[in-house]
């Protein structure tokens, strides 16, 4: 986007995206030209490399995927599997070294936000400027990650990791997991609370109340909707609505079940009541300031089971 210049390319819509992966798709294609090269594969000594896997392959069946010349992909090829791997054993160092993760939050991207209205062209939808919703998304994340991890929004922060994705719609997402300090974590009700909501708000706060109901209540699903996205094998996989609760009570090896009262409170969503079993656990300020999506859960009570990190060899 240049001031005072008209781009026919951002005019395209839905071919604007297509022009956008065919651009993509020759620069990837480029990439791994390189990295197949016969010099690059002798730097990263694939042939001893694939002498291990030669070796391993004698007591297992042979699959049709390993017959070939195998090209090894380093890790500076980002998203390969020597990448993803590194990725992940750096997340699971970060575990060993601070502790298992405190909170789990997701935000998505909200269309309506005024920069992305404000800079979309004359007879243009969000859809049509996957850039400029990449580029306002990337802007909005750098502020909860400030709040979170400078201001310490919910304590001082020991190490967080976070990744970014697209949704099926193609709005971008992302997923963090921050583990707080060992001083500053939450390990009560009355903290929980302090931070995390699953209620709708009384009236006298209508501004957070209409956030919640815009971006914070799940379905309807159920007998309401059986044909909800969520619902499968006549169950809802999330497991709403949820229940009543006069407190915030520690789960088994789960989630916390949340405070959610039963004080007939409700909203009505695409024809259906509902109630506070429906509300996704939220942060009030968070929603407050940023208008979108963004789910808040305490992950701390949540157990895993020991993994032979070798078993995959």
């Amino acid at each position: 986007m240049r001031q005072g210049r008209r781009s026919v390319l951002l005019h395209f819509a839905l071919l604007t995206q297509q022009y956008i992966i065919d651009m993509y798709i020759k620069l990837e294609t480029s990439r791994l030209d390189y990295y197949r090269s016969e010099q690059l594969q002798r730097e990263i000594r694939t042939e001893s490399y694939q002498g291990v896997v030669d070796s391993l392959s004698i007591e297992r069946d042979i699959q049709s995927s390993d017959i070939g010349k195998r090209v090894v992909l380093p890790s500076s090829f980002i998203g390969g599997p020597t990448d993803m791997r590194r990725q992940y054993v750096n997340a699971m160092a970060l575990v060993e070294r601070f502790g298992k993760p405190d909170i789990f939050l997701t935000m998505t991207c909200n269309p309506p936000w005024k920069e992305i209205q404000d800079n979309l062209l004359p007879g243009q939808k969000p859809h049509d400027r996957p850039d400029l919703i990449a580029r306002v998304f990337r802007s909005k994340l750098e502020e909860p990650k400030h709040d979170i991890v400078v201001r310490g929004l919910f304590g001082k922060v020991a190490a967080y990791v976070y990744t970014v994705e697209s949704q099926k719609r193609g709005l971008p997402h992302c997923h963090w997991v921050i583990i707080l300090d060992a001083h500053h974590r939450m390990t009560s009700a009355a903290a929980y609370d302090k931070f995390i909501s699953a209620e709708l708000p009384d009236t006298s706060h209508q501004f957070l109340r209409a956030y919640v109901v815009k971006h914070m209540m799940h379905g309807p699903c159920g007998a309401s909707n059986p044909g909800n996205s969520c619902m499968h094998d006549g169950k809802c996989k999330n497991h709403y609505p949820k229940d009543f609760s006069p407190s915030t009570v520690h789960g088994k090896n789960s989630y916390l079940n949340y405070r959610r009262r039963d004080d007939g409170t409700t909203v009505v969503l695409r024809n259906v009541r509902l109630d506070n079993r429906y509300v996704v656990p939220y942060c009030p300020l968070l929603l407050a300031m940023f208008d979108c999506h963004i789910n808040v859960e305490i992950c701390a009570d949540i157990k895993l089971e020991p993994i032979n990190r070798w078993s995959r060899f």
